[in-house]
């Protein structure tokens, strides 16, 4: 366990003690977390999507450190990295099911809050300790985490200076830049799309964000290509398809409310496409999960071995390579469980603990699969947590539990393995992080903990002022993905879910891997919408480019090696900057939307589709255009 079987170096030497773990570090990080968390609670609540927090917070953490501090080390900006993306993604798992009891008629406390959020986000960095081996050691290389690299690259260049700092500086200023415009005073359409009138009015878009155009940088051609598949097979093959075959037709198929010849698009996605989806995702999960039984296996195996030999033989662990002991991480999910277990009011039973377990662990493992995969922001939290409460509340059906406190039992599991994915996508693009830059494995993941317990604490009364002012489920503060879990729950306790749409997202993700093509990317495709698969493959096209322009025939292949991997190393490092900026100004646009300074919804922007994706276009050539311009010392 001591030794990398890739030979890797970190960028700071295991041999090396640096000062990492810090009371300012976690301080600053909390109250960064806090911050992020609240804005992203609104922005999410708003319109249903959130903005990821640590490479802001690793861009902010440097600017107080070296700026107010004076001082401060690469590890100890990513402890305040690790601590202060914990508060969006809390965020995040909060406002996707929390609200879903309100609108089942149950409106639990601040404290009821506090505590759901607290045992989820504790259980979900337990529950990626064991996978760290896997997913970041053994997969390092396959899994690109872009995101995790992103925030590598920023503190290093932070670190060093000099000339590749330009790159981190033009990416991050044309992010920000071209974020402002478009999302701030809506200057063209974030999103060109058109319709194909001739091909059953079939839509083609594209979200044209700069994140998303790093991501498909960094993660590459292949995996874009694999994801953009599966949104082509939903929005150009199944969508089509519904269209011409239900054409004249006036009748409603469940779970459609009217005929699918008064839909659009965004309709049969939203009620078919979506369903089909959400099976995709849980077949290619359980297929990602098999694959890293053997080393999850090997260590709770440890884990056992620890408990009953003591601590002696982890001596001459490399620093870079000490997690949290297993037992701390198997005592500590059973303290969390039997607290769960404990709580008054929420009706949880043995069967419901079981289900946090074996439903929480599992999910974990997807949603570390998948940001290692394609990153946080497409990340299908929502798809996972719909799945985990079709299962569960399948089985209460199955006892008969179909009242109301079963409801909300059902709702609670969702809300804490919701909270867990998030929490474990974070850390695992955290741990990834720390691993590319030596940090100690046992200090971020300790820090992940105490990362939970204040942002947690303000989450209830983030939700109930935002009720209180606005009202959850109305016109100002929609909670899209709330309203859908509420429908879920209520639809299977009433047996009226489509469970056919299911189940055929799932032979489709079997088919996918008897191909031999990883399923999980292409299901995350299918599920989300086209439109975000789009940009992140010009992306990859992008990085496909720039890899054959940056050697010539006349040199040797050792020459052409080197300079496809500096032209890569640039391109990431400018597409790096694409995400920081455009994270970084999507918090500005999210305060000065909290405030009422601008609005972000509704709002038509000044220049159509047209302009949109020329503006897109131009910026995804100078992504390339920077990639082959070495800079100047």
């Amino acid at each position: 366990m001591s030794s990398d079987p890739h030979n890797f170096k970190p960028y700071v030497a295991p041999e090396k003690n640096m000062k990492e773990f810090t009371l300012r570090a976690v301080i600053i990080g909390i109250g960064l977390g806090v911050v992020f968390g609240a804005g992203n609670a609104f922005l999410g609540l708003k319109v249903g999507m959130t903005v990821s927090a640590s490479i802001p917070a690793a861009v902010v953490s440097m600017a107080l450190l070296r700026g107010f501090f004076r001082g401060g080390t690469i590890l100890e900006n990513n402890i305040v990295q690790t601590v202060a993306s914990t508060g969006e993604s809390l965020a995040a798992g909060v406002i996707f099911t929390i609200p879903a009891m309100f609108l089942l008629g149950y409106n639990p406390s601040m404290f009821m809050v506090f505590w759901l959020t607290l045992l989820g986000g504790v259980l979900g960095v337990l529950f990626m300790i064991p996978l760290r081996r896997y997913l970041i050691v053994k997969e390092h290389g396959k899994l690109p985490y872009p995101e995790g690299t992103a925030c590598a690259e920023i503190l290093k260049v932070g670190e060093e200076g000099g000339g590749k700092a330009w790159y981190i500086v033009f990416g991050g200023a044309l992010g920000g830049v071209y974020k402002f415009l478009m999302s701030g005073f809506h200057l063209w359409k974030d999103v060109p799309e058109w319709t194909l009138r001739f091909y059953q009015r079939a839509i083609v878009n594209l979200e044209a964000t700069p994140a998303l155009l790093g991501v498909g940088f960094i993660i590459g051609p292949r995996i874009a290509a694999v994801m953009l598949a599966g949104g082509a097979l939903g929005w150009w093959v199944i969508i089509p398809m519904l269209k011409m075959f239900t054409a004249g037709s006036a009748t409603a198929i469940y779970p459609g409310a009217v005929s699918i010849a008064q839909m659009d698009s965004w309709d049969i996605w939203s009620n078919y496409v979506r369903y089909i989806g959400a099976g995709a995702v849980a077949f290619g999960g359980l297929v990602g999960l098999v694959k890293s039984g053997p080393i999850i296996w090997r260590s709770f195996k440890l884990g056992f071995s620890e408990i009953s030999k003591g601590f002696s033989h982890r001596k001459g662990i490399l620093r870079t390579a000490d997690d949290l002991p297993m037992s701390w991480v198997m005592f500590g999910s059973a303290a969390i469980i039997l607290l769960l277990w404990m709580t008054p009011g929420l009706g949880i039973n043995l069967m419901a603990v079981g289900l946090v377990v074996l439903l929480g662990f599992f999910f974990v493992t997807v949603a570390s699969l998948t940001v290692g995969l394609v990153g946080s922001s497409s990340n299908p939290v929502s798809g996972m947590t719909i799945t985990a409460l079709l299962i569960t509340c399948l089985l209460f059906v199955f006892m008969g539990w179909t009242d109301k406190i079963h409801m909300i039992a059902a709702m609670t599991v969702g809300a804490v393995i919701c909270i867990a994915i998030c929490i474990a996508g974070d850390t695992s693009q955290d741990l990834k992080t720390g691993y590319l830059l030596g940090a100690t494995p046992k200090l971020q993941q300790l820090a992940e903990i105490l990362a939970v317990l204040v942002p947690a604490a303000a989450m209830g009364g983030v939700l109930y002022l935002l009720h209180s002012t606005y009202g959850i489920g109305g016109s100002e503060l929609p909670a899209p993905q709330a309203t859908l879990m509420a429908m879920v729950v209520k639809g299977v306790m009433s047996n009226t879910l489509p469970w056919t749409l299911i189940i055929f997202g799932m032979m489709i993700a079997a088919v996918v891997e008897l191909m031999g093509i990883g399923s999980l990317p292409f299901a995350i495709g299918l599920y989300l919408p086209v439109s975000l698969s789009t940009p992140i493959m010009v992306g990859g096209l992008v990085s496909l480019a720039v890899s054959k322009m940056s050697s010539n025939k006349n040199q040797t292949t050792e020459e052409k090696h080197k300079a496809k991997q500096e032209t890569k190393d640039r391109g990431i490092l400018v597409a790096s900057g694409l995400v920081a900026g455009d994270a970084l100004m999507g918090i500005f646009i999210a305060i000065l939307a909290a405030i009422g300074w601008i609005s972000i919804k509704d709002v038509k922007p000044f220049f159509g589709s047209g302009v949109g994706l020329t503006i897109f276009m131009v910026v995804a050539i100078a992504l390339g255009v920077a990639a082959l311009k070495k800079a100047k010392k």
